[in-house]
């Protein structure tokens, strides 16, 4: 199985490394990629595709089996996870392959681009946030309900890293030495 990590990586924190170490823990994982989403995505105070990407080379550079694609960076109009995930089918066509996000994100699958394509055609990890109760989440909603067997839920993960407590408070507790270095090195998130 092939895990894709999508996001926006608004800096990478230990939060996503904590992840690959779940997934790989938990899952038989072949390869673990991390996507990051081009900055033509709507979303406000992300740093450039570039710092990103160089940031999650850094994060990623000891982990055997992960990897950091440029596919939705070198996009030049955002197509949505399900076009992603089809390319990546193409480049992988004998592998199994799961879209990786956090509980937070199941009241919102609806409205994403191919929205019943993608639930239909490909599988989701689901990881713990929030305290949410995924199982309820799942059989509350008819859209999710519709496709359970699609699901792959992750227990036990915790983390308070996140980028967003990053951008706010500067802390570097929430980001690896070395991403830390890097920001510092190039004035990210510093307005």
């Amino acid at each position: 199985m092939i895990v894709i990590f999508g996001g926006a990586f608004n800096p990478p924190t230990k939060a996503h490394l904590d992840i690959y170490h779940h997934v790989m823990d938990h899952l038989n994982c072949d390869l673990f990629i991390y996507l990051p989403t081009s900055s033509l995505y709507t979303k406000r105070s992300l740093a450039s595709n570039h710092h990103r990407y160089q940031m999650l080379k850094i994060l990623t550079a000891d982990l055997p089996h992960a990897e950091v694609s440029t596919m939705e960076l070198n996009d030049s109009d955002y197509r949505g996870t399900y076009q992603s995930l089809l390319r990546f089918q193409e480049r992988y066509p004998d592998q199994e392959l799961a879209f990786l996000i956090g509980a937070d994100n199941l009241s919102k699958l609806h409205k994403w681009i191919n929205a019943p394509s993608l639930l239909a055609d490909f599988r989701f990890v689901l990881l713990d946030r929030n305290g949410i109760d995924i199982q309820k989440m799942l059989s509350d909603d008819p859209f999710l309900s519709e496709h359970l067997q699609q699901f792959i839920f992750l227990p036990g993960f915790t983390s308070e890293a996140s980028s967003t407590a990053y951008r706010d408070s500067f802390n570097d507790t929430y980001v690896i030495p070395s991403v830390a270095d890097y920001i510092r090195l190039h004035g990210l998130y510093r307005g």
